[in-house]
């Protein structure tokens, strides 16, 4: 009893009410959780109002755009943008097209860089830290200063005209990040396993497949996004690979909504921004939980 009387009163005053420190106790948390309501919402809107402006943009006429407030609501709902975006601005062609850049491109990244990232951490061999040095040092190489070279290189071989030197750039830009990620994901990987699977008879191919992929499958898909959204947002190298109207990404799609005397029309624009930001947008907030496991799961060990 003399060891729970302080911590009563410490707590409740002699008449059984609330103490003034636990009051202001009290008053002070809720106060900071107020602050983080407001914050947060705050940041909401800064998001989310962009989105809904660029959407209600998409519905307006050109008039209605160049006569009107920016802020303002469209005078009439131009649903027909999305239409004309799709079919006239060629958007279902340019969306195509990204994708049968982005898809290869990915995942040949995926693969090589798993691979890589797998042999510099699991395996041993001489010279493992000074090749995951030189895949670092890709990293700090500016992509500007070899478009040039590769431009000659695609022309000599042959190669101008198709997919070919986006899907092959793409690979060999990004496959740095690539490798440097997935060896710090293997760092987590316990080697106890592929110690058992080597006792068990297993060859580094079966180790590799049966094993260590699906360890690491959260991590491969945190950095497919991630490198899904740096290749679909270029603009760089699909200007400077796509010489032919028929084989343009959709971010150089976008550059070819003008009218007569080179006049933008701006609805069909919006409309075709639109199809791509929430189209992407739309990927991300299915992927997030698993991203989120991904990113967390390479932060286990240094």
């Amino acid at each position: 009893m003399a060891v729970d009387t302080p911590v009563k009163t410490s707590v409740r005053g002699r008449n059984g009410r609330p103490s003034d420190g636990a009051v202001r106790f009290r008053r002070s948390r809720e106060g900071s959780r107020l602050w983080v309501k407001v914050v947060v919402a705050l940041l909401l809107v800064v998001e989310i109002y962009p989105l809904v402006w660029m959407f209600l943009t998409s519905l307006k006429s050109n008039d209605d755009y160049l006569n009107n407030s920016t802020w303002s609501l469209p005078t009439t709902w131009e649903w027909g943008n999305y239409t004309e975006a799709w079919t006239t601005g060629n958007i279902g062609l340019y969306v195509q097209n990204s994708l049968l850049a982005v898809i290869p491109a990915l995942a040949l990244m995926l693969l090589l860089g798993t691979a890589a990232g797998f042999a510099l951490q699991i395996m041993v061999w001489k010279g493992r830290s000074l090749t995951l040095l030189v895949f670092l040092a890709g990293m700090m190489v500016p992509p500007q200063m070899i478009l040039l070279p590769l431009f000659t290189v695609y022309f000599q071989t042959g190669l101008s005209g198709t997919l070919w030197p986006l899907i092959l750039t793409y690979t060999g830009t990004g496959l740095p990040l690539t490798v440097f990620m997935m060896a710090t994901y293997y760092r987590t990987v316990p080697r106890e396993l592929f110690e058992a699977a080597t006792i068990d008879g297993a060859g580094i191919l079966r180790a590799f497949w049966t094993i260590s992929v699906p360890m690491v499958r959260n991590a491969l898909l945190t950095v497919g996004l991630v490198q899904f959204f740096f290749i679909w947002n270029d603009l760089l190298i699909a200007l400077t690979f796509t010489n032919n109207q028929d084989l343009r990404t959709i971010q150089v799609g976008l550059l070819n909504f003008t009218g007569d005397f080179g006049a933008t029309q701006y609805g069909p624009l919006f409309a075709a921004i639109c199809i791509n930001v929430f189209g992407t947008l739309l990927i991300y907030l299915f992927l997030n939980q698993k991203v989120m496991k991904g990113l967390t799961s390479g932060a286990v060990k240094g």
